[in-house]
């Protein structure tokens, strides 16, 4: 303070001895003196900046245009184009730099800039300053179009194929999907490459690679179109994927009805009993594959290649719920378990599963389920929390995550969908009742009711299904009571239970005793299934 202050006194001495000496010189008064110098000063000041704005604009060869960020980034971009060295672009240098993409000692070189107008909106293509990727922008791209006046749904982003520094931008003019996109044909689904959700904000059809190892779960809140989505799904899969196995559950009773006769198995039902019974099914059809895999290998065979089996359930969210009573608990549990090991295991022999639910709360679907899931999609959500629950825990730690919350409820079928890493924006198609009755219609004579009975007449054995059980789940022990629901055996009185397995599994192979419970070991099984060979 005290050196301030001294600093003040002096500075204020020096000045009034400079406008003594001009008072003196000109003869002016006190008044007349000190205005004078102020005018000169403001005058030259104000010289100074407008020589400088024009040297700038110059350069930079951008004529007058405004910066659209803060006034302490524009002045810094416009102070680099005034420098040495390259101009720098005002308009996304200063851009970038509020949100954080690049440092305040870097600039966008105007000359690496093409900005131009197309159908939705203007579109930005330039290369980061070297040392910063495409994924530096991506990561701020909700910050970015705060800076640019729009909303996170405005942006899009594309990746270069040339170099990791090159950026691409759509900035929309409007909100996505204010305008409906007209249904793609036939010849347009068949011609992408893979299997088409929906049209992107742009009007290009957008979706995943495949099926093939991979499952879905689609959550969203009633009403948001999600059943209208899923039927558009079903309708591409029967033209991209033309053979595979259908099984559809339908918890709405009439959701899926029209895709009833390209089903190998069509249900309507919401009893957990009918969802169980398909899970059964399919797990055991997995465990026969799995079982020429294991013979091919051994054998030195190529391994056999199956038609792809797609198993589709509205309102999943009912078979996982308890009635709280001791039976509805266990059947929860159980049920839990083996969509699990279906979702978890099933991907490598070809089957895959999408799950919807008009729940996307915490304890709808369990969580040891959600987790087995590749692709996720969620429509419009109350809150960040329930798009948690749809789209995972991290999910907003991701690269560019879009919240399913902002979007708009009132345009149906609108959805996030998080694949490999990646979020699209999306909205899904609107097929009309004949173009769908005509995709269903020509290969309904294709489906068969049993199609792998002709590959495998011989069922499997009560040894080989526990073993195909406990090594899905990667256990080397299983108690009598797990054991005898894989079994189908109901007794609940644990002696007749024991007995039962005996008799099925033959009395040669030894049992064991845990600390908690009496079952069979794996090795046992194992041995006693190559003794039968």
């Amino acid at each position: 303070m005290y050196g301030q202050a001294a600093g003040a006194i002096g500075g204020l001495v020096i000045v009034t001895g400079v406008l003594a000496a001009i008072k003196d010189a000109l003869g002016l008064s006190w008044p007349a003196t000190v205005a004078l110098v102020v005018g000169l000063l403001v005058l030259l000041g104000y010289g100074a900046w407008r020589a400088r704005k024009l040297i700038a604009r110059l350069r930079a060869g951008t004529g007058a245009a405004t910066p659209t960020a803060s006034t302490a980034a524009s002045a810094a971009a416009e102070e680099k184009a005034g420098e040495e060295g390259p101009a720098a672009h005002p308009e996304l240098t200063a851009a970038l730099i509020t949100a954080g993409a690049i440092g305040r000692d870097e600039i966008i070189r105007a000359d690496e800039v093409d900005i131009r107008k197309v159908s939705a909106g203007t579109k930005y293509e330039f290369l980061v300053p070297p040392g910063k990727t495409y994924d530096d922008v991506e990561k701020r791209l909700g910050t970015l179009a705060g800076v640019l006046g729009v909303t996170r749904l405005h942006l899009t982003m594309e990746r270069s194929r040339d170099t990791e520094r090159r950026v691409k931008i759509l900035k929309l003019d409007e909100p996505p999907f204010t305008r409906p996109f007209p249904a793609p044909s036939r010849r347009e689904i068949e011609t992408f490459s893979g299997v088409p959700l929906g049209h992107d904000v742009t009007g290009q059809l957008a979706g995943v690679e495949t099926f093939d190892k991979a499952s879905l779960l689609v959550a969203g809140m009633t009403q948001m179109g999600k059943t209208t989505l899923i039927n558009g799904l079903i309708t591409c899969l029967l033209i991209a994927y033309r053979e595979f196995d259908l099984y559809l559950l339908d918890g709405k009773f009439c959701g899926l009805t029209r895709f009833e006769k390209r089903a190998a198995r069509y249900e309507s039902s919401d009893d957990p009993a009918v969802f169980e019974s398909i899970v059964d099914e399919l797990n055991e059809r997995s465990d026969r594959r799995y079982q020429e895999i294991t013979e091919a290998v051994r054998n030195r065979r190529p391994a056999p290649q199956f038609k792809p089996v797609i198993f589709i359930v509205d309102e999943a969210a009912d078979f996982f719920a308890s009635d709280e009573s001791k039976e509805g608990r266990e059947q929860a549990r159980r049920i839990a378990e083996k969509t699990r090991s279906l979702v978890s295991k099933s991907l490598e022999s070809g089957i895959s599963t999408v799950l919807m639910t008009q729940r996307p709360s915490a304890n709808a679907i369990p969580v040891m389920v959600r987790d087995q899931f590749l692709y996720r999609m969620s429509l419009y959500v109350a809150s960040t929390g329930t798009a948690k629950v749809a789209l995972g825990d991290t999910y907003f730690d991701t690269v560019a995550p879009i919240n399913p919350a902002l979007l708009d409820p009132d345009i149906k079928g609108q959805a996030v969908l998080f694949a490999h890493g990646r979020s699209t924006l999306l909205r899904g198609f609107w097929f009309s009742d004949e173009f769908v009755w005509s995709v269903v219609d020509e290969g309904a004579n294709q489906v068969e009711k049993e199609p792998e009975a002709k590959v495998l007449s011989v069922p499997l054995s009560p040894i080989q299904k526990a073993i195909a059980a406990m090594e899905r789940q990667g256990v080397d022990f299983m108690s009598n009571a797990d054991l005898a629901a894989v079994l189908g055996i109901e007794e609940t009185e644990a002696l007749k239970r024991s007995n039962r397995l005996k008799e099925m599994i033959g009395s040669k192979v030894p049992t064991h005793r845990t600390p908690k419970a009496r079952g069979y070991l794996l090795a046992d099984l194992q041995a006693a299934a190559r003794a039968a060979e």
